[in-house]
C-alpha cells in the first residue's frame, strides 16, 4: 500500500518529502506540550503523533491532512488520567477509536454539511486564537521552587528577535525560492544562527527529552468487566465526538484551500484505526491538528506521501536524533505557529461583519468566543444549534396566505411560505372557520409541506372546518402528504385531479 501511495503522490514529491520533514519538526514540541497538559509521558503523546499521523496518511481520506496528539483531546484527557490512570486512557482510546470507525461505515461524516459557512468561520478564528495562545507558554520560565513567571529583560528580547527573525524569513523566502517550504527554512536558519553565535535562548530539550525506542505493543491492564466500562465509555464518547469534529471541520478547511475533496467517511475509519492502533502501543489517541495540516499545505505538501514523511521522520528524531532535535530553539518553532495563525484567521470575516445578516455575524463571534473558552466541539454543536433555530425562527415568521375568489365564489387560500413545526401556530390562526363561506380551497402551490407536524395542523384545521358544517378541499398537496393524511385516517379531501408537485418530504418511510 505504502508504495502505491508513493506512485500517486503528487507530481512534486520533493515538496511532499520537504513539507513531511517541516511538519515534523513543528509535531515535536506540540506532541510533548499536549502530552504535559494530559498529565502524561512526553513519549506517550509522540508515539501518539507518529502512529496516528502515519495511519490516518495511509488509510484516511484527505490526502495532506495531518493529524496526531491535540490539546483538544488532551483537556479531556487529564481528568480520566488523574483519577483512574494512564492504562485506562489507553483502554479509553481503544474504544474511541471503534466509535469513530463505526461512524464511518455509517456514513455520518457526511453531517459535516450541516456546519454553516459563519460557524466555519468562527471554528476557524477561535483556533486561530487558540494556537496563538497556546505559544504564549513559550515566553514563560518555571523558577527552581516551581513557579512559572514571564520571561523578562535580555531572554525576552532573545525570545522575540529569534520568533521575529522567524517569521521574517518565513515571509521573505517565498519570493526567491518556491521550491523548499519557508517554514523548513525558517527553523533551520534561526537554528544555525543559534549555534554560530551561541545565542542561549528556551530550546526543544529544555521541555522534556524526545529520546526513546520503538513503540511496543501493550494491552493495557484494566479489568474487563462493566464497572470498566462505565469509567471509559463517557470519556470514548467524548473524545470520539470531539476528534470527528475536528478532524471533519479541518478536512472542510483543506478543501477549500486546496480545491479539492476529501472523503469524510473514510476519515471516519481512518481516524478510528489509528486510535485503536495507538491504544495498544502506548498513545494518547489523537485527531487532525489544524495547525499541522495548514504548514504542511503552506509548504507545498498535498498528497499523503508528506504525512508519512512526517512521521516516519517524527520516529526518526525519537530513535536517532534526538540530541540534534532538541537543540531547536523554541523560538524558531514558535515563529512558525505564529504564522499558521495569521494564514489561519479569516481577517475578511471582520470586514464583512457589518455587511452580512446580524445572526450570521454574531453566529461567528460566539462561535469563535465558544472555541476560545472551551473547545471546538462545544463550539460547533452550539453553532450549529443556534444556526438551525434562527433558520427556523426567520421561517416560522413568513407563511402567509392570499385570499383570493374562483368564479364560483369559492374562497381560496393560497398559502406561501414553509410549512412544518415552527409555523403551525401562525398557519392556524389564518383561517377563521367561523367566518369563512360554506366551501373553501387552502392550495399548497406557493408553500411547501415539510414535516408531520404540518400534516397536523392540516388535519386540525379541517376538523374545524368540519365541525361548523363547511367543507374543505386541499390543492396541489404533493402525492407523499396525501398518503400521509390516508395513513392517519383523514377525511380531508383532496381534490383528485391535482397534479403531483413534489413540494413536500417523504416522510412516508418513516410510517411504514
Amino acid at each position: 500500500m505504502l508504495k502505491t501511495i508513493i506512485n500517486k503522490a503528487s507530481v512534486n514529491k520533493k515538496a511532499d518529502i520537504l513539507s513531511g520533514i517541516t511538519v515534523a519538526l513543528a509535531l515535536v514540541p506540540e506532541a510533548v506540550a499536549f502530552a504535559f497538559v494530559a498529565g502524561v509521558e512526553p513519549l506517550v503523546g509522540l508515539y501518539a503523533a507518529f502512529i496516528v499521523g502515519l495511519t490516518t496518511s495511509i488509510i484516511g481520506g484527505r490526502p495532506g491532512m495531518i493529524s496526531g496528539a491535540t490539546g483538544a483531546l488532551a483537556v479531556v484527557i487529564v481528568s480520566l488520567v488523574s483519577k483512574h490512570g494512564v492504562e485506562y486512557l489507553f483502554a479509553t482510546v481503544i474504544l474511541m477509536g471503534i466509535f469513530q470507525i463505526l461512524a464511518g461505515i455509517l456514513r455520518l461524516g457526511k453531517f459535516i454539511r450541516l456546519v454553516p459557512h459563519p460557524v466555519m468561520l468562527g471554528f476557524v478564528n477561535g483556533l486561530a486564537i487558540v494556537i496563538f495562545l497556546a505559544q504564549m507558554g513559550q515566553f514563560k520560565i518555571t523558577n527552581s521552587d516551581g513557579s512559572v513567571q514571564w520571561m523578562d529583560g535580555i531572554e525576552l528580547y532573545t525570545m522575540l528577535g529569534l520568533t521575529f527573525l522567524t517569521m521574517f524569513i518565513i515571509y521573505i523566502f517565498p519570493k526567491f525560492n518556491k521550491t523548499i517550504p519557508a517554514p523548513l527554512m525558517g527553523i533551520l536558519i534561526t537554528f544555525i544562527i543559534t549555534i554560530t553565535f551561541g545565542i542561549d535562548s528556551p530550546n526543544v530539550g529544555d521541555m522534556a527529552s524526545i529520546a526513546g525506542g520503538l513503540p511496543k505493543f501493550h494491552i493495557p491492564m484494566v479489568d474487563i468487566n462493566l464497572e470498566t466500562l462505565k469509567i471509559i465509555l463517557p470519556y470514548a464518547i467524548i473524545l470520539a465526538l470531539i476528534g470527528l469534529i475536528e478532524s471533519l471541520l479541518t478536512l472542510s478547511l483543506i478543501d477549500e484551500i486546496t480545491e479539492t475533496k476529501g472523503n469524510t467517511s473514510r476519515e471516519c475509519i481512518g481516524q478510528g484505526s489509528a486510535n485503536v492502533i495507538t491504544g495498544f502501543f502506548g498513545g494518547m489517541g489523537g485527531c487532525a491538528m489544524i495547525g499541522q495540516s495548514m504548514i504542511n499545505i503552506q509548504s507545498g505538501g498535498r498528497s499523503k506521501l508528506s504525512g508519512i514523511v512526517a512521521s516516519l521522520v517524527l520516529l526518526f528524531f525519537i530513535l536517532f536524533a534526538s540530541p540534534l532535535i532538541e537543540m531547536i530553539p523554541l523560538a524558531a518553532l514558535t515563529g512558525v505557529m505564529f504564522m499558521v495563525v495569521i494564514s489561519t484567521f479569516a481577517w475578511s470575516s471582520i470586514k464583512i461583519l457589518h455587511r452580512i445578516p446580524k445572526i450570521d455575524a454574531g453566529l461567528v463571534l460566539i462561535v469563535t468566543v465558544v472555541t476560545v473558552f472551551t473547545d471546538l466541539a462545544i463550539a460547533v454543536i452550539v453553532g450549529v444549534i443556534l444556526s438551525a433555530l434562527a433558520f427556523a425562527w426567520k421561517n416560522a415568521s413568513e407563511i402567509w396566505v392570499e385570499e383570493v375568489k374562483d368564479k364560483n365564489g369559492t374562497k381560496i387560500y393560497l398559502v406561501h411560505g414553509i410549512l412544518f413545526f415552527a409555523s403551525v401556530n401562525k398557519f392556524r390562526g389564518l383561517f377563521n372557520a367561523k367566518n369563512d363561506p360554506d366551501k373553501i380551497i387552502i392550495d399548497f402551490k406557493f408553500s411547501r409541506v415539510a414535516d408531520h407536524s404540518a400534516i397536523e395542523v392540516i388535519d386540525s384545521i379541517w376538523e374545524k372546518y368540519k365541525k361548523q358544517g363547511k367543507a374543505v378541499q386541499l390543492r396541489h398537496l404533493s402525492k407523499d402528504c396525501r398518503h400521509l393524511l390516508s395513513k392517519a385516517g383523514s377525511d380531508v379531501k383532496v381534490m383528485q385531479d391535482d397534479p403531483s408537485y413534489g413540494i413536500a418530504m417523504d416522510y412516508s418511510k418513516y410510517y411504514k
